[in-house]
């Protein structure tokens, strides 16, 4: 082998040898996304803007033909108030814990009703009222087409003070020529009308008197029966007074043949009250829940 010949295949075996040796590039890691900071500042303002406005329950009879129910204004209105940011209350929750009959439209037709309801919801605002459509008794001459009209009455109530910070009635009247199409279309042309005027009444109302107020006081009557002496009396009147953080204004009404009846203001929702009292009640007396309702707590001393 000639000396360049050598040379040659000593230079390549080289090659070959530092090729071999070397070791693959690190793979650089994904830089972390990095949220612009006018895309951070409008996350943070609707956040803040979002906790500033009410958490709004819906208990609103709506009715078709005048008697078959339907949730056309419901569904209109759950949706504009979210376009606002405005938390809803999930209306599937308030359907299964309220019958939507006579008794509960009945309690809520009155602001306190309305008031007491949304509190065992935790809604700031109610948005009660009626939205009813009929169709006129005859069709319009010489063709199968109808009248239906529409007549939507809304109103918005705080539930910490029961006042009315906004109301909207408005009616509306479409020719169609089926019953349930035409009376579907009066109604959502009615509640559209009557939702653009409350909603913006509402939020407004509710930014001009400051929203939430800081201390949200309910009023509770607490029913207790089976005291038949006059130390377990005393000693459940004891009891709601050393909730200090959650009653104030605690006050004995009534105490007839083992039945007390008391009433104060609650701080706190009165389903957390009512479990406050049942699982850390007094010495030596036990509980029974009989029920929990609009501002209502009746317990029952268990035998032993």
């Amino acid at each position: 082998m000639t000396r360049n010949a050598l040379g040659s295949w000593i230079c390549a075996a080289g090659l070959c040898l530092l090729t071999a040796c070397q070791t693959a590039a690190p793979t650089p890691s994904p830089r972390p996304v990095r949220r612009e900071p006018a895309q951070q500042a409008e996350a943070i303002r609707q956040a803040k803007l979002a906790s500033q406005l009410p958490r709004v329950m819906l208990l609103v009879d709506e009715k078709s033909l005048g008697t078959i129910p339907t949730a056309e204004v419901e569904a209109m209105a759950i949706q504009m108030l979210l376009a606002e940011n405005v938390q809803v209350v999930d209306q599937d929750m308030v359907q299964s814990n309220l019958a939507k009959g006579q008794e509960v439209l009945k309690m809520a037709g009155d602001n306190r009703g309305a008031a007491a309801l949304g509190l065992q919801f935790g809604a700031d605002v109610v948005i009660i009222g009626e939205v009813v459509a009929k169709p006129s008794a005859r069709r319009i001459s010489d063709s199968n087409l109808r009248t239906y009209q529409a007549a939507a009455t809304l109103r918005a109530i705080r539930t910490d003070n029961s006042a009315t910070i906004a109301s909207s009635s408005e009616d509306a009247s479409v020719i169609g020529l089926d019953d349930v199409v035409g009376s579907a279309k009066a109604i959502k042309t009615a509640g559209k009308k009557s939702l653009d005027t409350l909603i913006p009444g509402l939020l407004d109302a509710w930014t001009r008197s400051g929203g939430k107020q800081g201390v949200r006081l309910n009023h509770v009557t607490v029913t207790v029966g089976g005291v038949d002496q006059m130390w377990k009396l005393k000693a459940i009147r004891e009891q709601l007074v050393s909730l200090d953080k959650q009653t104030v204004n605690v006050v004995q009404r009534n105490y007839t043949s083992g039945m007390a009846i008391f009433e104060l203001d609650s701080l706190v929702p009165i389903e957390e009250l009512s479990e406050t009292i049942v699982l850390k009640p007094p010495q030596d007396i036990k509980f029974q829940v009989l029920e929990v309702g609009a501002g209502n707590i009746h317990l029952k001393i268990a035998g032993p």
